[in-house]
């Protein structure tokens, strides 16, 4: 079995993104907004759409309105007093509105399910600089972030500036989600920063136990999805995504952490 290096490239890049996802979807279960993930992915979806029109590389297009969407949504939630989970509920419905309908439906398939090409060495580099970025950020920032999850007055007191550090937050939430969209699209995206932390809350009851389970469920999902992919010449972000979730349906024989 013949593989290229564009193959090796993007295995690589996928399993150091999947460590990165396990790691930020943590996170995201603790703060009780892991569904945003799923809903987040789809903001990047008319920059997709913009990027294949424009003819450059769709991921470009996708960061460009992820990452406006995201400062869009801090600002709101902050001006108006309405829950994040709100914020990006209105954002959502309405990128996914001009997504479909500016996405030509020839490219339709590949903007929601992941498969843009060929990686060439510098997306490879850039692609693994970011996730090393975020799985830094995570390592660095924990304890200021587990401390305003708890107590948002302890962490003022301990001069935490709480807005700055959920909207870090939420920028290294949407540079995971990018991460994950070149081989899961914006519809299966979402569900790697879901099922691998639900599966480490499963098994796991210190908060450095549920990181390293999240982030090695994750990391195994996407590698034996990838292989299974290549060697059934099968779409690879539905089967990292079945491989996921037979994962966590083994765990549940297991009796649940108090």
């Amino acid at each position: 079995m013949n593989i290229s290096t564009s193959e090796i490239y993007g295995l690589l890049l996928a399993l150091t993104a999947a460590a990165a996802a396990g790691l930020v979807g943590s996170f995201a279960l603790l703060k009780k907004t892991i569904l945003a993930g799923d809903v987040m992915a789809h903001i990047a979806l008319p920059g997709l759409g913009l990027a294949i029109l424009s003819k450059i590389h769709p991921l470009i297009g996708g960061a460009a309105t992820l990452f406006l969407g995201t400062v869009l949504i801090w600002q709101l939630q902050k001006t108006t007093g309405l829950s994040t989970d709100a914020m990006i509920g209105v954002i959502f419905a309405t990128a996914l509105a001009i997504g479909a309908l500016i996405t030509p439906s020839e490219d339709l398939i590949e903007a929601l399910f992941g498969g843009f090409g060929k990686i060439g060495v510098i997306e490879f580099v850039i692609g693994i600089a970011a996730a090393c970025t975020v799985i830094a950020y995570i390592l660095i920032a924990r304890k200021r972030l587990i401390l305003a999850l708890f107590s948002t007055d302890l962490a003022i007191t301990s001069n935490i500036n709480v807005n700055r550090l959920n909207l870090s937050f939420l920028l290294i939430f949407s540079l995971t989600i990018i991460l994950g969209l070149r081989f899961l699209g914006a519809l299966l995206v979402g569900a790697l920063l879901i099922i691998p932390p639900a599966i480490g809350r499963r098994l796991t009851h210190t908060l450095s136990a549920f990181l390293i389970v999240s982030s090695s469920a994750s990391v195994i999902s996407v590698a034996s999805g990838m292989v299974i992919a290549r060697l059934y010449h099968l779409a690879p972000g539905p089967i990292i995504i079945c491989a996921s979730s037979f994962i966590f349906f083994v765990c549940l024989f297991k009796k649940p952490i108090d």
